[in-house]
């Protein structure tokens, strides 16, 4: 196999998870419309019975769930207010992009959740209200709970983004500041019939964690919120926090899109392009480099004895890890988790990594993540780049730069966690 084939492979098999994962089909997929009967999994709606129709949400994918209900819906839709990151390209009709600031919430944001809560207030017994919610949504509604000032909960999120906490963490803590998540948004709109399409950016597809679930019932407490600030050493007022609700009324709704159908057809690509493949698993969270262990030392019995695959072989793994910062460089997860991987697998075999997020952002960077090889190493010898001090300075970015080894996509427009891809080819 020539050795550019693999690279190339890989980055098909990524661009083949990225177009399952696409938002808009995904909501069309789940909903439709006769004319008369509005289908939502599978619920149904006569919309003879609602006086109006308003769509609201947020999240990187959106707008482009947002465009799925307008197409279906056009007039009926009364109006609409949805929150999205800058630079998103979509145009709608009846429904307001509102950009707004990610992954640090700023007031535009606010701003933004202020309009959506007073449409959800102004419902009534007759309203539909349609929320659509995909990763990002929980940065994208700050609605700080008082006495907690916007300022104070953007230098929360900048601790707990460098403390290491999972997004379960992260989210309980957010439900407990805010007045939008955690079921909030669902009981200001009362007694208005919600609906609402998700797409999943957490492991397990937790309804009431994708964006801090403003419409999902919130089992958690906030003696648990204490627990994790205490747990990562964060002080804030704690007179801010309030619980949730835990039971929510004529609210229904269905995950639209998640990983696994994203790493599904990453497999399905992989096995017409002549792979044996296996799915590790699309729940995998945990320290970036304990994982990138875990995956390389897989590529090396693989190498070694063929198994748990025979070459040409892939391995595949979706969910979101996490990146306790030790260093003061520039990265990603992802980034960081081909850098770990392609050390620990120094001197062992040909191996091609590839691990990106499908938002198309890692971390604080323009990359989706990164993709080396087995000669990466060698040419970064060449560059006078050395991976092991750019790993314990946490700046993969400043590594894979210089070797064309960033992967770039721009924004994607959706967001179903992370995709990891290896690739070990067959034996010559």
């Amino acid at each position: 196999m020539p050795a550019a084939q693999p690279r190339h492979h890989a980055l098909k098999i990524f661009r083949a998870a990225l177009q399952a994962a696409d938002p808009e089909g995904a909501v069309l997929n789940h909903i439709s419309f006769d004319g008369r009967v509005l289908k939502v999994g599978r619920q149904r709606y006569d919309l003879s019975a609602f006086d109006r129709i308003h769509v609201v949400g947020a999240g990187k994918a959106s707008a482009a769930m947002a465009h799925a209900v307008e197409s279906l819906l056009g007039r009926r839709i009364a109006g609409g207010w949805i929150n999205v990151p800058e630079g998103t390209a979509a145009r709608l009709r009846r429904i307001h992009l509102h950009p707004s600031g990610h992954p640090v919430p700023d007031e535009r944001g606010a701003e933004g959740a202020r309009r959506i809560l007073e449409i959800a207030k102004s419902a009534g017994p007759r309203d539909l209200l349609i929320c659509v919610v995909s990763g990002g949504a929980s940065a994208l509604l700050p609605a700080p709970s008082p006495p907690l000032t916007l300022a104070e909960k953007q230098a929360l999120t900048r601790q707990l983004l460098a403390s290491g906490a999972t997004i379960h963490e992260f989210n309980t803590v957010r439900k407990h500041l805010s007045l939008i998540k955690g079921g909030q948004l669902a009981h200001a709109a009362h007694p208005a019939t919600v609906v609402s399409l998700l797409l999943s950016d957490v492991v397990g597809d937790d309804p009431g964690v994708i964006g801090s679930g403003p419409t999902v019932a919130d089992p958690s407490t906030c003696a648990d919120a204490v627990q994790i600030l205490k747990k990562y050493k964060i002080q804030m007022p704690l007179e801010a926090l309030h619980e949730t609700p835990k039971r929510l009324e004529r609210c229904h709704h269905v995950i639209a899109g998640s990983n696994r159908q994203a790493i599904d057809a990453a497999g399905r690509c992989a096995r017409a392009l002549g792979y044996h493949t296996s799915v590790l698993s699309t729940s995998i969270v945990g320290e970036t480099r304990d994982i990138a262990s875990m995956h390389a030392a897989i590529a090396r019995e693989i190498l070694a004895a063929g198994r748990p695959l025979r070459r040409p072989a892939c391995l595949l793994s979706g969910g979101e890890t996490t990146v306790t910062l030790r260093g003061k460089g520039l990265g990603g997860r992802n980034q960081e988790f081909v850098l770990a991987a392609i050390l620990a697998l120094e001197g062992t075999g040909p191996v091609t990594i590839l691990s990106a997020g499908t938002d198309g952002i890692d971390g604080p960077t323009d990359a989706a993540g990164a993709i080396a090889d087995s000669e990466t190493l060698r040419r970064a010898a060449a560059l006078n780049l050395d991976a092991r001090r750019s790993l314990d300075n946490n700046d993969s970015f400043h590594f894979f730069e210089p070797l064309d080894a960033l992967l770039k996509t721009g924004p994607t427009g959706t967001n179903v966690m992370d995709i990891r891809i290896l690739l070990i080819p067959r034996q010559i």
